[in-house]
Order: structure tokens, then C-alpha cells, then sequence
């Protein structure tokens, strides 16, 4: 569910129409719900009451101020992969215990910045990474809380680019060497283990591969306790999918993932944590655009959009589909017409969609991607030394800009020139 709907033959974004926003800041841009991202939020938190848990949005789907300010208000945590993440969690106000540390990379400086402001805990990806993370929190005088990513080599049937719980993945430790790498770690004084951590990809649209490695992971729990770790806590990722057309038959509900994790781990009593990231802030999100030309090619009509490849990358990059509307509502039972519909970058790549079934559409008329929340605004670029498009955040009848375009010359003046030229 989102809160972008026609009223009167305009779309709107909660109660503002999005064409007065397009009025405003120009095209295109990205527009944001908080009513929905409040509403995802609270879907997974309410799907685990009655267990201990904590719910941590992973921030790499959209990573804006507000938008982590408005999940921070909420009670979220967050999961960061990075140390700029991690300073963006704490410049929005989320408190140290409420971060957990991910990702296959994490350097020194990032495990210092993390365990000197505060860190709920590190998700550890390897022997070698574990032995830098010791080092590190003994030369701060601390101890390092952390859970080791275990790959439970479950193929959790989605994009290729996006799966990350088979063997063949960079991530995580294989789980036939978990016991021996627990071991490792409970040897080394500047580490202490609390948990277990694992995530098997994104975009699932079913729950069998939830629940084949969620019972592996429990297993495991029980061998370790029985080796004498103090098993407290468990990562379980996100991964969760989203419907991204409305043909598509939808994925289980957060209440439906909930159910499957007090079944299959709830018997442990361990602390549960989550990683949602897409189904929080996907279908909380537009991108709005304008078609410049309709073209005429040989066979085919093009919609040609001030929107580009370098704005939302997910169509060149995965082959994704966006459901793409007008903004001003089509008449009852017209007629429609394929198109192909492209951005202006010289690139054959810059194409969103191919023969794509739509009202009728002409220059200067505004058009909306669908569930372009995640993985649209933070994967943007200035490729073609296009300005990074606007963000808006609508708050009932109200809407602010969260993130200003910048002027061209705002971009060329970030390069600086030898003196020698």
C-alpha cells in the first residue's frame, strides 16, 4: 500500500498534488511519503510483538536526513554498510546502540569511527576481518560486540546481482566452518560474541527460502550454545520483495514473515533483528519526470523524458520494471499505446521500458515511476554532468525539498585544476 493516488484526475502524494510540486521544483525529481514509510515501518514491528526485537532499517535503500529522522522517531535502528552511512545514522540522531555494522568491507578507520561513537554491533564476514576488528578495539581500550554473517548456501530465487545467501557469494562465512570461526573469535580478548548474523538477498517474493535458512541458522544456535558461546541475538537480514507491478502476484506480508520467524527460531529465546530496507521505503517513493519529444522511429514511438539512466539506474542495471503513469489520470477505457520510453543519455542503456502499454501521451505531459523509493535517489549520479535530481518529502498537505539539484556551476566548481594547467 502507498499513499499515491488520482483524486480528481490528478495524482497526488498524500495530500499534495504532485503536479504543484513539479510546478515548483521542476523535473524530474524524487517525492516520498512519510505516511507510507511510517505505515512499512510499523508492519515489521508489529510483526514481531511479543518477542524481544529490534527493527533496523537498512539504510542503503535511501539514506536522505529526513527520511532516517522520520524511521529514527519511530523507534528504527539502523543497518549501515559503510562509514559515511554510519555518520549519516548519527547525524540523524540515532543512537550508537541502535546501529549495526554490515558489509563484506569494513576498514580500519570504519571500525574505529564506529566503536568510538558507539555501535550496537558488527556483522563479521571473515577470519581475516575478525583479526583486524581484535586489533583495532585493543589498541581503543574496548571490546568489540559482534555477531559472525554465516552463508548458509540457500538460493533464495532472485536477481543474480541482488542474491547473497549461496556458496558462491562473496559474503559471509560457509556454516559447515561457523564452529571452528566462533571458536577463533571468542579466542581473541578484544572481541565479544553475542549472536548470529545472516542474509540470503533481496527482493524475495516467497518465504521458503526465509525459512530453510532461518532453520539452519537455529540449529546452529543450539551447536554453539552447547559449545559455550552466549548465543543473544539474531541478525536474520531483510530481503523481503515488493510488488513492483500491479499484475504481479504479491509477496508475503511482513505478518506472514513474522509468523515464520516465531516458528522457526522463536523457541530459543534469543533477541531478533531485522534488516527491511526495500518494503520500507520502495513503494514509498516516486520518481517524477516530463516527456520532452514523442519520436516517431521506424517501427515504434518513443517517449523521450528529462529522466535518465543515471537518475534511476535499476532498469539498465537489473532489467527492473517500474509501473510508469501519468500524473494527470487517463480517461476511463482509452486506448493505449506501446511505447518505448527512454532518457536523454547517449547511451542505448538510457531505456526504462520497451513496448510499454500507455494512454496516449504528448510533450510537456508528466509521467511517474512506481515504487522508485529504494535504490533510486542513493544510486543516482552526474554521469553527462547532470545535476543529482531534487528529493521531496510530503507530510500530509505539506512538502519540503530534502535535497536541493545543484546548479552547474555548483558541480563544475567541486573540480579543482592544477597549477600547472
Amino acid at each position: 500500500m502507498d499513499h499515491f493516488l488520482y483524486r480528481d484526475g490528478a495524482l497526488f502524494a498524500e495530500d499534495v498534488p504532485v503536479a504543484e510540486i513539479a510546478a515548483q521544483v521542476g523535473t524530474p525529481f524524487y517525492v516520498y511519503s512519510t505516511a507510507t514509510l511510517a505505515r512499512h515501518f510499523r508492519l515489521f514491528d508489529e510483526a514481531l510483538e511479543g518477542m524481544p526485537h529490534l527493527v533496523c532499517y537498512a539504510m542503503k535503500a535511501a539514506s536522505n536526513q529526513a527520511i532516517l529522522k522520520t524511521l529514527a522517531g519511530l523507534g528504527a535502528g539502523m543497518d549501515v554498510v559503510s562509514g559515511g552511512e554510519y555518520a549519516r545514522a548519527v547525524a540523524a540522531g540515532v543512537p550508537g546502540d541502535r546501529i549495526v555494522f554490515s558489509g563484506v568491507g569494513k576498514t580500519r578507520d570504519e571500525m574505529r569511527r564506529a566503536l568510538s561513537g558507539g555501535i550496537r554491533q558488527f556483522n563479521v564476514e571473515s577470519e581475516p576481518e575478525m583479526a583486524v576488528l581484535n586489533a583495532v578495539a585493543l589498541e581503543l581500550g574496548t571490546v568489540a560486540p559482534i555477531t559472525v554473517r554465516v552463508n548458509p548456501d540457500v538460493d533464495a530465487k532472485t536477481h543474480a546481482k541482488i542474491a547473497t545467501g549461496k556458496s558462491e557469494n562473496k559474503f559471509g562465512i560457509p556454516i559447515s566452518r561457523a564452529r571452528e570461526v566462533y571458536a577463533l573469535a571468542a579466542s581473541l580478548p578484544g572481541l565479544k560474541v553475542i549472536g548470529i548474523d545472516v542474509h540470503i538477498g533481496s527482493q524475495l517474493t516467497e518465504l521458503a527460502p526465509f525459512r530453510l535458512a532461518y532453520e539452519k541458522v537455529g540449529e546452529l544456535a543450539e551447536q554453539l550454545r552447547a559449545d559455550g558461546h552466549d548465543i543473544q541475538r539474531l541478525d536474520l537480514g531483510g530481503g523481503l520483495g515488493i510488488p513492483y507491478t500491479r499484475s504481479n502476484e504479491a509477496p508475503p506480508l511482513p505478518t506472514e514473515y513474522g509468523a515464520l520467524i516465531k516458528d522457526t527460531l522463536g523457541h530459543l529465546g534469543c533477541e531478533i533483528e531485522i534488516e527491511p530496507g526495500r518494503l520500507v521505503a520502495g513503494n514509498a517513493g516516486l520518481m517524477v519526470s516530463r516527456v520532452i519529444y514523442v519520436k516517431s522511429g521506424e517501427d515504434r514511438e518513443f517517449l523521450i523524458l528529462d529522466g535518465a539512466m543515471n537518475d534511476l539506474i535499476r532498469p539498465a542495471m537489473y532489467e527492473a520494471y517500474h509501473d510508469i503513469i501519468p500524473v494527470t489520470e487517463p480517461d476511463a477505457g482509452v486506448e493505449q499505446t506501446p511505447y518505448d520510453i527512454v532518457g536523454p543519455v547517449c547511451e542505448s542503456g538510457d531505456t526504462f521500458a520497451k513496448g510499454r502499454m500507455m494512454p496516449p501521451v504528448k510533450t510537456g505531459d508528466l509521467v511517474a515511476f512506481r515504487s522508485a523509493g529504494a535504490y533510486g535517489a542513493v544510486m543516482s549520479s552526474e554521469y553527462n554532468t547532470r545535476p543529482l535530481i531534487p528529493e521531496i518529502l510530503v507530510h500530509g498537505h505539506q512538502f519540503a525539498v530534502i535535497r536541493a539539484r545543484p546548479s552547474f556551476d555548483e558541480m563544475i566548481n567541486r573540480d579543482t585544476i592544477p597549477e600547472w594547467l
